[in-house]
């Protein structure tokens, strides 16, 4: 089986910034002008996943729970620590979220459209 997480945004550049430069996720395809849509995967080579992000003239109408996210298990400390580290010289804030568990040893951010990361160390 694999998965794909699929996504509209109207920020597709800042979406794939984001996600390459902070992340780490390579740019696997994308497509331009498919029915009036344009679109990007990104994901790491050779796993059965990958994100989704498309654009197109549609405004998307996005809601969200305090308890949404997209999660993220990292090898080492070493890791998370320099996606903390990217996230400082960008600027991208460090959160807190209203469930204790996702507070402790991980890092809680958010990408451009708000949506939450959690970045935890596999244990």
């Amino acid at each position: 089986m694999k998965l794909r997480v699929a996504r509209h945004t109207s920020q597709l550049p800042e979406i794939v910034s984001f996600y390459k430069n902070i992340i780490g996720l390579q740019e696997l395809a994308s497509f331009n002008d498919h029915e009036g849509y344009n679109g990007v995967f990104l994901g790491l080579a050779g796993l059965g996943w990958h994100l989704e992000f498309t654009t197109s003239e549609s405004v998307p109408e996005r809601t969200s729970d305090e308890d949404d996210f997209l999660v993220f298990y990292v090898d080492t400390k070493a890791d998370q620590d320099a996606i903390r580290n990217k996230c400082i010289e960008a600027g991208v804030p460090i959160l807190t979220v209203k469930n204790p568990y996702w507070n402790k040893d991980r890092l809680v951010i958010s990408d451009p459209d708000e949506i939450k990361l959690i970045i935890a160390i596999s244990r």
